[in-house]
């Protein structure tokens, strides 16, 4: 065998993609509700998508930052204006741990602290304290266990004050919706009592948005329901529907020096094409507010799903991004779900569902992935 057997896998080659349908070598057609882990926004092979980056590397897919880009300062005016941060700018990199490894940089920086306050059950990534910020211990080589990162309960606020009041955490990061973490949802509470403590004890809040983030909630940021403005917001994913890109948005209190960050392919001319062509996608179809039309009602069929199953113990989630909690494993029931029913699914634990579809789900596709998934717990 020539690669590192990391990942288990369903036996699916899949080898072509349009909106939310994906086709196997063979032919076979599936419903895609897990978009290759939330990474695909404006659906597969969108032709505006297709278009700009055939377009770009016919001209030139790469040169470094050591010069002038003009897609890249397109995106830092126009990325920050979609999610409403005008005078945020904008660090481009190559992936959401990527990301959180420099928003944490940043943080560090800039208060001269080095502890950082994470929640349970997070996931920032897999890179040096990106995973050090992770809540797996499985994950977490001893090379990185470095003592920077204390974990508290998600909207736990007196613990996370407890803490803050020490006076020597650099950052505070937290998913407001957990993806790995089961889609556990911050509340606005916790949220804003965090907003106000970094503000008193000088720590930076960090929002990691490169799961829930991009629309997917149905709102740009899923921290935009909660009332909080943080001052490094992460992303990835859904930047560039397949395109490795990640990106720190980061307020005006914090100031630039040469070379206090870097970065060989972040930024580069064919992940700029691709993500502008994805803000282009999502302004013209509208793909946020159809994130939390179909959201709703996915939440909806699903707690009537689950008030006929007594399998299902319980339904979460914003917008496009969705955990069905059951009582027992769930492994067979997502192998069913892709041999017999031909339905792309993720999960979390090993009894969480998650659901993380193209932002451009149709309510006819969500009334075909209820249909199917209840087939398949029926078989449970």
């Amino acid at each position: 065998m020539s690669l590192f057997p990391v990942y288990p896998l369903f036996p699916v080659e899949i080898v072509q993609g349009k909106g939310c349908r994906v086709w196997d070598a063979e032919g076979h057609e599936y419903l895609d509700l897990y978009g290759g882990h939330a990474v695909i926004s404006i659906g597969h092979a969108h032709p505006t998508y297709v278009e700009a980056i055939s377009r770009q590397v016919a001209k030139l897919g790469f040169y470094s930052n050591s010069v002038i880009n003009s897609l890249q300062e397109e995106l830092g005016r126009r990325l920050p204006q979609a999610a409403g941060y005008p005078d945020f700018s904008l660090f481009l990199v190559n992936s959401g741990a990527e990301a959180n490894e420099n928003a944490l940089k940043l943080a560090s920086f800039h208060t001269g602290r080095s502890r950082v306050l994470a929640a349970s059950k997070a996931f920032h990534g897999r890179t040096s304290l990106a995973v050090e910020a992770t809540d797996n211990p499985k994950i977490v080589a001893p090379i990185n266990a470095n003592g920077h990162v204390t974990f508290l309960p998600l909207n736990d606020l007196p613990a996370f004050e407890a803490e803050l009041r020490k006076g020597d955490v650099a950052a505070v990061i937290v998913e407001c919706i957990q993806g790995v973490g089961g889609i556990r949802l911050a509340t606005a509470e916790f949220m804003q009592g965090l907003r106000k403590l970094c503000d008193e004890t000088g720590t930076v809040l960090i929002c990691d948005e490169i799961q829930c983030g991009y629309g997917r909630s149905g709102r740009f940021f899923a921290h935009q329901h909660l009332g909080v403005t943080p001052d490094l917001v992460t992303c990835a994913k859904g930047i560039a529907n397949g395109f490795p890109m990640g990106a720190v948005l980061i307020s005006p209190k914090f100031e630039a020096t040469y070379g206090m960050l870097g970065t060989t392919f972040g930024g580069n001319h064919l992940g700029c094409a691709a993500a502008l062509a994805v803000l282009d996608v999502m302004e013209a179809e509208q793909l946020t507010a159809n994130a939390a039309r179909v959201g709703d009602f996915l939440l909806q069929a699903f707690r009537e799903l689950q008030s006929r199953c007594p399998h299902i113990t319980n339904v979460r989630g914003r917008g496009l991004m969705i955990g069905i909690e059951f009582d027992q494993p769930i492994k067979e029931m997502r192998g069913s779900l892709v041999r017999d029913f031909h339905v792309f699914t993720g999960a979390a634990s090993t009894n969480i569902l998650r659901l993380l579809p193209p932002l451009c789900l149709t309510e006819a596709e969500a009334r075909e992935a209820v249909a199917k998934i209840e087939e398949a717990v029926k078989k449970m």
